[in-house]
């Protein structure tokens, strides 16, 4: 699962409400420092290789100073852990990465009976590992995806209203609602996002259309900002 790129608006969903599912490790860091360009990849790799069992967020300092002095950061990079939204661990600076491992290892827990039929990944699997845990993210964002690529999308959004609002929950409801193919393909997105800009005003439906479209573009494409600040010029 790739890091969760949180800022001060995306912080009380992505990182507090998450914790209360998952150990979420808050990566402190900022583009001019040099320690935490040495952390990244390994505290990327490690959290990767947990097969979500631990999330990773990543904090720009500089961008998201509300988080930052939550933290009540003095330096960084800084590492903190939380779960059901209170840090249990932490750290300071650049670990190795035989450390930062043990770290990790010591949040993530053993793998439950739904964890293992998540990843057996077929759908009486990951039903049966709703049964056993109704609230299971990864089992709900799997069998939402699959849901939406074979057209049933309301369940889909019905299975995604069941536990908090992330980032991966808001890419497959917006597949769900846009009718998007399952790798998040739209057709002439560009053209759609311009004919729905004159409607976002005044139309609530045409305005949620707009927002999923960013969402299936996603933060790293540069036409998510453009398109951003366009829909927040017609509002205000």
């Amino acid at each position: 699962m790739a890091a969760l790129d949180v800022t001060d608006a995306t912080f009380q969903t992505d990182v507090i409400e998450r914790s209360k599912q998952v150990p979420v490790v808050v990566d402190l860091w900022a583009e001019w420092c040099g320690p935490c360009k040495t952390l990244g990849p390994i505290i990327e790799k490690v959290i990767d290789e947990t097969g979500g069992k631990v999330v990773l967020a990543k904090v720009d300092v500089d961008a998201n100073p509300q988080v930052a002095q939550a933290f009540r950061v003095q330096s960084i990079p800084a590492v903190y852990a939380l779960r059901n939204g209170e840090i249990v661990d932490s750290f300071i600076g650049a670990l190795p990465e035989q450390a930062v491992r043990q770290f990790v290892d010591g949040l993530a827990p053993a793998p439950s009976e739904a964890d293992t039929l998540v990843a057996a990944g077929d759908e009486a699997s990951l039903r049966r590992a709703l049964e056993l845990d109704p609230d299971h993210e990864g089992a709900i964002v799997a069998l939402g995806q699959m849901l939406v690529e074979r057209g049933d999308r309301d369940e889909a959004l019905a299975l995604l209203a069941r536990i908090p609002e992330t980032a991966e929950t808001r890419r497959v409801a917006a597949l769900a609602r846009v009718g998007a193919s399952g790798n998040g393909a739209v057709d002439d997105i560009e053209q759609k996002l311009e004919a729905l800009l004159d409607r976002v005003k005044e139309d609530d439906d045409a305005r949620q259309q707009y927002v999923d479209l960013l969402e299936l573009l996603g933060p790293d494409d540069p036409r998510t900002a453009q398109y951003r600040k366009s829909l927040t010029a017609r509002l205000y």
